[in-house]
């Protein structure tokens, strides 16, 4: 039988003492194997007690010999029942070493082939790994809060009470209080209710203590102990659409080039020529009728130039949206009635009242209303338009049985137009008045069937 004692590796190098039995009662076990030693010498004991006491001996000699016979007898019973019971006793201790989460005790002289040994050394094994488990997650939870701590994007996480439960340092600036006075507080307190609602990405316009921006609003679950808990990520898109708009501004700023350029370059081309024609003597004798036709052309493209420049200064000059209560259905209905050209059907929807400028919003829906006609006259198909309730919000759709849209990039790029005498301002105006409103104006190829799919979403 193998020899086992315990060996713990921590900075005072203490045993772990064995559990105690308690007083009074033995274990079950270890009586059975206590009455079994004993069982398995009691005949041989007996029989050496027959011949003893039945022999010439002497009294001394046969008092003598039954202590001897009886003592090894008890002796060795008891030796085999530690022999058997005090390994396990060590692997009790190992593995509730292991339950507390103590993985530093190990068995030390197990023999690989041997049985008990086998054991120990398996549960060695384990007590190594799951210290080195342990010790992964340690370091993935340090590397975790680390990140969590550096990242700039805040990051709160509430229980199924929505209860905050986990904020990091972006979300302490953001709300501008310590997590010591966050944690535990709930999300209505918080002012992040309305993150915890709706759509699980989107984006919202919210004020903080620590700051007001527009936010990109992500939500996901996760469970702890089994508990649902709600994770929030609350990113800042300021510096985004900081640059999206100066790339928008460069691209204006192409745009107003280009067209200036057209108009002005012929008209000093001519206004050189004129010039010359004046001065030059003799004059020819249809200088006249030249003269007329470089006036002509220097007239067109200033008004023409004029006329992009009302154009621009139209988009520039968008007022604020007066809000009033707007009955949606009767808006629709009558902006669909103003459209001649093509039967335009009506799905309808629910009768919602609505906060908004009614003259914008229906100029809007004129706006989406007529390109979609006019892609469907290309093709002969039809406009449909109709509208529902989403969560907080209504939702306005537009569809045609047009070609489609073949370059989505440049739809809301000023100027841009694909219609022979278009202005390119009108997706542009029609997406200013939709987030004047708080809300947001999209356009995609329609995902069944052919055409375009224009969505107008509002807050209610």
């Amino acid at each position: 039988m193998s020899s086992f004692r315990l060996r713990i590796f921590d900075s005072e190098s203490r045993r772990k003492p064995l559990r105690a039995t308690p007083p009074g009662r033995k274990p079950r076990h270890e009586r059975q194997v206590w009455l079994m030693t004993l069982m398995g010498g009691l005949p041989g004991v007996i029989t050496a007690m027959v011949f003893l006491w039945s022999g010439p001996y002497t009294d001394k000699v046969k008092w003598t010999l039954s202590v001897l016979i009886v003592g090894f007898w008890l002796g060795f019973a008891y030796a085999v029942r530690e022999r058997v019971v005090f390994p396990l006793q060590t692997l009790s201790n190992l593995l509730a070493a292991l339950r507390e989460g103590d993985f530093s005790i190990r068995a030390r002289g197990a023999i690989p082939d041997d049985a008990l040994g086998e054991a120990m050394l398996e549960v060695n094994s384990l007590g190594e790994t799951l210290r080195q488990q342990r010790l992964g997650a340690l370091e993935a939870t340090a590397l975790l809060s680390t990140v969590m701590a550096e990242i700039n994007v805040a990051i709160f996480a509430f229980d199924n009470d929505q209860k905050l439960r986990l904020v990091n340092r972006a979300g302490e600036r953001l709300l501008a209080q310590p997590a010591e006075r966050l944690v535990g507080r709930s999300a209505l307190d918080l002012g992040l209710s309305a993150c915890l609602e709706g759509e699980t990405t989107r984006t919202l316009q919210m004020a903080f203590p620590g700051r007001a921006a527009r936010w990109e609003v992500r939500r996901s679950t996760f469970r702890e102990q089994g508990i649902p808990h709600q994770l929030l990520v609350l990113s800042d898109l300021s510096r985004a659409l900081r640059e999206e708009e100066r790339q928008a501004w460069q691209r204006l700023v192409r745009v107003l080039g280009h067209e200036l350029n057209n108009s002005l370059a012929p008209i000093k081309s001519i206004a050189g020529s004129l010039e010359s024609l004046v001065i030059r003597e003799p004059q020819p004798v249809d200088w006249r009728e030249d003269m007329q036709r470089g006036l002509g052309v220097i007239a067109s493209r200033a008004a023409a130039l004029s006329r992009f420049m009302e154009a621009y200064a139209r988009l520039a000059r968008l007022p604020q949206p007066q809000f009033q209560a707007v009955n949606l259905s009767a808006l629709v209905k009558r902006v669909v009635r103003l459209e001649t050209r093509l039967t335009v059907n009506l799905d309808g929807g629910p009768d919602l009242t609505i906060s908004a400028d009614g003259d914008q919003l229906e100029q809007l829906l004129i706006n989406l209303i007529r390109n979609a006609v006019d892609a469907s006259m290309e093709t002969g198909g039809g406009v449909r338009v109709g509208w529902k309730k989403a969560f907080r919000n209504v939702e306005i759709k537009v569809e045609d049985e047009g070609p489609g849209l073949s370059n989505t990039s440049n739809l809301f790029v000023p100027f841009f137009t694909t219609k022979p005498g278009g202005s390119g301002i009108g997706l542009v105006l029609c997406r200013q008045i939709a987030e004047a409103h708080g809300g947001t104006l999209t356009l995609e190829n329609r995902q069944t069937g052919i055409g375009c799919e224009a969505r107008l979403r509002l807050p209610l």
